[in-house]
């Protein structure tokens, strides 16, 4: 029986142990922290479809609910822009430990074993094969490593060049985040609960403020790093915005780095194949990357499957980068772009944009479970394009911006499609170069 070892234990790595133990493969997943002590301590949103995609079945009723429609405001607060997305594609709301506690459930279910408490340190190569993994209780050998340890991983960081998995995460492509939960100051009705600011006071970043029942979620995310007096200066500031955010902290508090660029160039290598953060599987615009690592679980258990000999190889381990581009990975590519433009738009020019009636409402309903433009703009009839324009069009820098974004956007989107189908060395370090490189254009 061939044995899986599963560094860290991130959602698309507890997902793909549970559907490989499931088809019989010896898995044993890896994880620094103590069982009951998984995840953050706050709650997280994703798209309910992608359970039942991961052969998962749905939380108890009682450990969920949706979440609200989100209203956005540009720098200035000129205009609001709310969501209007119906109940049934909303995306389900839980407890982060919730949810590993869910996932950790089926997967044991399904006879994958845990080891809590075991820092993972690094890999263990032989070659140019990666044939296992170090840990603070010793060294731990499988005849695949599936990466799931985050965006900082130490598996995927110590692999030697020969393997061709580029780590760097890049400039503005990683999002500080702080989040947490204080009292409720005020028990008045608020009419928009969950309010998101972009570029507030300026800042290169966005922030929010979730009025729940018993409490107000507030988080702040910035480009660059900030520390605990920066981020209780602009709670102040979004109090004057919300009196209905308290100063009493419930809960949360934390600090967290997520990516937000386009996927790991490289995923696999022999013996290796990296899922969720490892691979920078979020949507680039919002961060979230749940749904998205537990249906890139299944596309890497169908292509384990597949090949029956075991080999774990490069060769064979690279059908699952390929399904998961043509699945999701090329959309978030494009988004990347997207991304990208916002951080090189002023205040005023994001402004310009909701005020013009260049951005509006419809264009807000990018979720979770959004995987490229066409989605973002599928609910714009003639009208509305004429409009946007119409809006750009009066502001020739801002054209002039928005045009090398277009252009980036079709680079990016004719190379992903150039991905090799199969595996050749040399045709993928070509193909990995070319979207680095084209990934890399200024605007």
């Amino acid at each position: 029986m061939q044995k899986i070892i599963v560094a860290g234990g991130g959602h698309g790595g507890i997902a793909a142990a549970s559907l490989l133990a499931k088809r019989g493969y010896d898995v044993t997943v890896y994880e620094r922290h103590a069982r009951d002590n998984m995840g953050y301590d706050w709650t997280d949103i994703f798209a309910p479809g992608a359970l039942a995609a991961a052969e998962l079945p749905m939380p108890p009723a009682d450990k969920y609910e949706y979440k609200e429609n989100m209203t956005f405001y540009g720098p200035g607060m000129h205009t609001a822009l709310r969501q209007d997305i119906p109940q049934d594609k909303l995306e389900i709301k839980m407890e982060r430990r919730d949810i590993y506690a869910h996932l950790i459930a089926c997967a044991e279910e399904n006879g994958a074993k845990f080891v809590f408490d075991c820092e993972v340190l690094g890999p263990v190569t032989l070659g140019n094969r990666v044939v296992g993994i170090r840990t603070a209780a010793g060294d731990v050998y499988g005849d695949l490593i599936i990466d799931a340890c985050g965006i900082d991983s130490p598996v995927k960081n110590g692999l030697p060049a020969v393997c061709g998995v580029n780590a760097a995460v890049g400039k503005n492509n990683q999002f500080y985040v702080y989040r947490a939960f204080y009292d409720r100051a005020s028990a008045d009705e608020v009419a928009d609960k969950y309010k998101v600011y972009m570029f507030s006071e300026g800042k290169l970043g966005i922030g929010w403020v979730a009025t729940e029942e018993a409490h107000a979620d507030l988080l702040i995310g910035r480009f660059e790093p900030f520390d605990q007096a920066e981020a209780d200066r602009t709670a102040d500031y979004y109090r004057q915005l919300n009196p209905v955010l308290g100063r009493e902290l419930k809960r949360g508090g934390q600090f967290v780095k997520i990516p937000v660029r386009q996927p790991l160039s490289k995923m696999v290598c022999d013996g290796y194949a990296a899922i969720g953060d490892a691979a920078y599987m979020t949507v680039p615009i919002i961060g979230s990357g749940i749904a998205n690592s537990l249906k890139a679980a299944k596309i890497l258990c169908e292509t384990v499957v597949k090949d029956a000999a075991g080999a774990f190889s490069a060769d064979t381990l690279w059908d699952y980068q390929v399904r998961y581009y043509k699945a999701l990975g090329a959309g978030f590519a494009v988004l990347a772009c997207v991304k990208e433009a916002l951080t090189v738009f002023t205040p005023a020019e994001l402004d310009y944009l909701f005020d013009n009636g260049v951005l509006t409402a419809k264009d807000m309903s990018i979720d979770a479970d959004t995987t490229d433009l066409t989605k973002i703009f599928s609910g714009s009839d003639l009208n509305d394009i004429k409009t946007k324009l119409s809006g750009v069009v009066k502001d020739r820098v801002l054209l002039k911006k928005m045009l090398s974004v277009g252009k980036k956007i079709a680079a990016v989107a004719s190379v992903t499609a150039a991905m090799p189908k199969r595996y050749s060395k040399a045709a993928v370090d070509r193909w990995v170069a070319s979207y680095e490189k084209t990934i890399g254009l200024p605007l």
